[in-house]
Order: structure tokens, then sequence, then C-alpha cells
């Protein structure tokens, strides 16, 4: 990404991330969060869309992929479940709010709010500041990081990736993440850690689209090397803060030990000048809904 000499912009070069406090308001995240609930009060969740969302790799290739729900969600709002809420018949087994993992991957498209969020001003003015011309955006999502007292908490750590692993460009380096806190993100209730400069490297692993006959819709290419615990630093953000995230930067999250939840809206944007979008990803653009531009 270029973009002017903004000490801002230089310290995101260097790191892979930028941390920009109270980027959004109190209102505005608010509003966020109770567009979310009247999404989740109004979900009908056929049985066979009851998929689990995890981050572990074989059970990824188990419930995302041999889900068509998962691949074919990058132009519609669908829900996907923590582990463990379900019954074998699918019913719920606690309140159904406690039961989402994350609600994805086109609230941006299809939902008033989250529009109106995705595309603001300040973003667009962002965009413009970190030297981006025909940025569009690709996927977003609502991510609820349960609590512990959902019966497997150690599945709600998301283990260390790189979004590039699922959101491959041609060249590299093309891919953005926004990353917004809605509530007080903090070590106790699962802020991010990310690996200082680790967005210079490549990417190792990629997921993409199997074979047609493949027994999972998806698999992985290449693996995750295993990272030093002690250079991950953490990232404690205040409600309204916003997280850039470069698309190759190395970054996890811990479980939730706390009592208090931690609600993120997150979307991705593509430079699209002269990048290609690789046939392999998971997530395609369709002909009801192309990635949008992020300038309106």
């Amino acid at each position: 990404l270029q973009g002017n000499s903004h000490p801002h912009l230089s310290q995101f070069r260097r790191d892979g991330f930028l941390v920009l406090e109270q980027f959004f308001s109190t209102e505005e995240c608010d509003s966020m969060r109770s567009q979310i609930q009247g999404i989740i009060e109004g979900m009908e969740v056929p049985p066979h869309c009851r998929t689990e969302f995890s981050t572990r790799e074989e059970e990824q290739l188990q419930a995302q992929g041999s889900s068509d729900y998962f691949l074919t969600s990058g132009d519609k709002i669908r829900f996907f479940f923590e582990k463990g809420v379900l019954d074998k018949k699918g019913n719920f087994l606690i309140p159904k709010e406690k039961s989402i993992s994350k609600i994805g991957h086109a609230l941006h498209a299809h939902d008033p709010v989250f529009k109106q969020i995705t595309h603001s001003s300040k973003v667009q003015e962002l965009g413009r500041k970190l030297g981006l011309e025909r940025p569009v955006v690709v996927q977003s999502m609502y991510i609820f990081k349960g609590l512990k007292d959902l019966q497997q908490p150690s599945l709600l750590a998301v283990t260390p990736h790189q979004d590039a692993t699922f959101l491959h460009t041609e060249p590299l380096g093309r891919i953005l993440g926004f990353w917004i806190a809605l509530e007080d993100a903090t070590q106790e209730n699962g802020c991010l850690w990310f690996i200082p400069g680790s967005h210079t490297n490549g990417i190792t692993r990629r997921m993409v689209r199997s074979p047609s006959g493949a027994s999972t819709c998806v698999e992985f290419v290449g693996s995750e090397p295993a990272y030093d615990d002690s250079q991950f630093i953490p990232l404690p953000i205040k409600k309204g803060g916003l997280i850039l995230i470069h698309g190759e930067v190395v970054h996890k999250s811990e479980l939730n030990s706390s009592e208090s939840s931690r609600h993120a809206f997150t979307f991705h944007v593509m430079e699209a000048k002269g990048t290609s979008w690789s046939k392999e990803n998971w997530l395609q653009p369709t002909p009801e809904l192309p990635f949008p531009s992020l300038y309106t």
C-alpha cells in the first residue's frame, strides 16, 4: 500500500497493522449492535444449514468444507455457530444469540447500517490516504467472540493466521482488513495479537476450492509455520477503535476468559487496480454481487 509520508502510514508499512482509537462513535457502535440483535431475532436456521464454525484445520475442512452453506455465503447474510451449542438434531442447547460465532459475509451489501459504516466518508478518506485507487469490498463479518460459559471455550481462540491465506490475490499485498471494536477489546476478553513486521515474508498456506468430486469443498495447500508465542504483541482497543490489518500480517486472538463479550465488525478491501482475484478462493464475486467499490 502506497500513501503519503504521514507518520501513521509509515508505521502501518513497518508493522503491518495500525491502531486508530475512537475512529467510530459510540452511537455508530451501538447502531451496529442493535442492528445485529434484530437480524438474530429474525434468524431462521434451516436444520441442514446448522454449520458449526471452527478455526482448527480438520474441523474447518469437515464443517465448512462439506458445506455449500459456507461456500455460497459470500453474497448473503448467513449464520455460523460455535461448537457444542447444538444437539445432534440441530436444536439449540443455549439461547441462540449466544450460540453464534459469526455472521457473514455480505452485511456490507445487504444491510443498510453495515453498508453505511463500510462506505462511511471517514473510511473512504482513510482509503485515499492509504493510496488505494480502486478499492473494492470483498467480504464482511460480525464476530461475537463467545464467552467462557460455553461448553468448549478452548475452541474459541483463533489460531495464528494471515488473511491472505483465505483471500488470495496476484500480486500479494492487495488485501486490507478493517477491524472495528464494538466493545472494549482487552487481553481478558480476546483482543487481537500481532507479530509486528510479519507481513513481509509472503504466505505459506492457502485455502482453496477442492476439485469437484472431492470429499470437502475446500482444502489447505501448504502449512502454517509454528510461530513463536513471544513474538506476538496484544492490541487492546477501546470501543469504536479501528485496527487496520495488512493481508499478510500474522495475527491471532486468544479465548475469551472474561465475563464480557467482545463484539467486532470487520470487512476486507482489495485494491483492484492491477490485481487478479484468485479463482481458487472460497469467496467469489457473483452476478448478484460483484465486489462493490469502496468509493461511492
